[in-house]
């Protein structure tokens, strides 16, 4: 939610209030209309707060630039009595409504609970779900998904491409550039079963059409792993430089698809881990950027649920090693669960495949070999990959006969994909506290200038909500109360210097206005910054 008001102190009140409150919201605040803007064009809102009268850009400009390209905000005016004819004007918008600022804060927080609950109802989507289903058939979702899944694996000529996309009916244009998006679903509980893992994608495939037709050109496939991924263009827009509507497309992308996760949330019981190109690619180079976006998602910090990562895309990088493809459908899908970072299905189908084998199901000692050395290489080329030779022991991995029974043999390859599995767990959480490391310097390097959530974001490149809750994942506080703690203990630490006035520490801890650094201070500390200073003199 994003609160607007060019009465510094109705603006820093309302926010503190919310701030308090456990809505779910991650707070934003501007001091203009022409502000909020900046800031919305930097990241998804969802709830924007405002005055409807302030000087330059008012509420009602502002209203009209979020109607035109955020269609899903929800915009509560905080008015002053006598503006009949801009309240008119107002209540004639879909999703906007008014209060009178005399009606207290009950009243406004009882708004902005009522918009939260229009938003959760939008997102909860069967119906649309069925719509889109009536659109594409799941064959057709199949025959694309195959085909690109081919094109993967090599370019073709632009007039081929022209050729394949008409008679597959893909509605992507081949002599422009396309933006890749990959998805990595998890669904509560185990689902072993093929059919399980490939209606669960369908369904999100569907439900994020409703979505990204709003403003793009999208096809979205199931990748060999089960995943997602879309191939996406922008709408075209007249007047717009191409460079420039790719780019606005990006910022449509993140904050659509965290729509798109709390939908999954809410109507499929799915979290879908998004990992966005921040340039579009050349087709000729479409299976160079899919491998990249694919290993970067694969380095993802902290769990990745609901996390909507953008990767700087330089077309210049070598085409990464292509990964082995078994033409065995098990070792398919073994590969595709440990590439996948799915633990318990990985393991049982392992188990799977090897306790017949060992019960005397197979077929001798020749298929207990072969299915060794086929599991010892999906193992070997996963290590090889990520450069794991160190970290794993894996001394013994392509000799059977060095173990005393096949029953060992097989037990020590499952002991091996375990100790990846939970190597990449560790990882994850290695890099999630790097990450936050990096967050909480930049935060007590820069005390002084901004640091809202979407400055914070871009310095790690997350978007805004992940990092918001990996913070408080991490840390166990608010990233709000953090950086307050943070500002309050430099502001005692200025204090004992009595050389330095009050209004300078204020404006050295990031208040520019010296009666916002006294109710900060006092909030925090429970007296006046002077007060503070001559307690110490005592």
């Amino acid at each position: 939610m994003l609160i607007v008001d060019d009465e510094e102190i109705i603006t820093d009140g309302l926010f503190e209030i919310f701030n308090k409150l456990d809505l779910g919201l991650d707070l934003y605040k501007a001091y203009s209309g022409r502000e909020a803007l900046d800031l919305m064009n930097r990241t998804r809102v969802d709830i924007v707060l405002s005055d409807i009268r302030m000087p330059g850009m008012d509420g009602l400009e502002l209203m009209e630039n979020i109607r035109r390209n955020w269609s899903h905000c929800k915009v509560i005016f905080l008015t002053g009595f006598n503006e009949f004819d801009y309240i008119y004007r107002a209540i004639q918008m879909p999703g906007v409504s008014y209060l009178l600022k005399s009606e207290g804060y009950d009243k406004v927080i009882n708004a902005v609970r009522e918009a939260i609950k229009e938003l959760e109802n939008s997102l909860r989507i069967n119906n649309l779900i069925q719509k889109s289903r009536e659109n594409l058939t799941t064959l057709e979702t199949l025959a694309q998904g195959n085909y690109f899944q081919h094109l993967l694996h090599g370019a073709r000529a632009a007039d081929e491409l022209e050729e394949d996309f008409r008679r597959l009916d893909i509605p992507l244009d081949p002599s422009l550039p396309v933006l890749v998006a990959l998805g990595d679903l998890t669904q509560k509980g185990i689902h072993n079963s093929f059919a399980d893992r490939q209606e669960a994608a369908l369904a999100v495939k569907f439900l994020a059409e409703t979505f990204l037709a709003e403003r793009t050109i999208s096809l979205g496939m199931i990748d060999r792993y089960g995943d997602l991924f879309w191939l996406i263009q922008p709408s075209s827009e007249s007047g717009i430089p191409k460079e420039e509507a790719y780019t606005r497309t990006v910022r449509f992308l993140e904050g659509e698809f965290e729509l798109i996760q709390q939908a999954c949330t809410e109507s499929l019981d799915l979290t879908v881990a998004v990992t966005l190109g921040g340039k579009p690619c050349e087709w000729k180079l479409l299976s160079v950027f899919y491998d990249k976006i694919k290993r970067q998602q694969h380095l993802r910090a902290g769990d990745g649920a609901q996390m909507v990562q953008t990767v700087n895309m330089e077309t210049s990088e070598p085409s990464l090693p292509s990964r082995e493809r078994s033409p065995r459908d098990k070792a398919e899908a073994l590969t595709a669960y440990l590439e996948g970072g799915r633990r318990e299905e990985f393991l049982k189908l392992l188990d799977e495949l090897t306790e017949p084998a060992l019960d005397g199901r197979g077929t001798g000692g020749s298929f207990l070999t072969e299915l060794y050395y086929m599991i010892a290489l999906i193992l070997l080329s996963y290590i090889n990959r990520w450069e794991l030779h160190e970290k794993v022991v894996c001394v013994g991995l392509m000799q059977s006969d060095g173990h005393a029974s096949w029953r060992e043999a097989f037990a020590f390859l499952r002991r091996t994909a375990d100790s990846l599995f939970v190597l990449r767990r560790s990882g994850e959480r290695n890099r999630a506290a790097a990450a936050i490391d990096k967050v909480r310097s930049y935060i007590e390097e820069h005390i002084a200038e901004d640091l809202s959530l979407v400055r914070l974001a871009n310095v790690i490149h997350f978007n805004p909500s992940y990092l918001s809750r990996l913070f408080k994942q991490e840390c166990g506080v608010n990233l709000s109360e953090y950086i307050e703690e943070v500002r309050v203990g430099k502001a005692r630490e200025l204090l004992k210097q009595d050389e330095l006035k009050i209004s300078d520490i204020g404006i050295r801890i990031g208040y520019e206005a010296p009666h916002s650094f006294t109710r900060f201070f006092k909030k925090m500390t429970g007296v006046a910054p002077l007060e503070y200073r001559e307690s110490l003199r005592r």
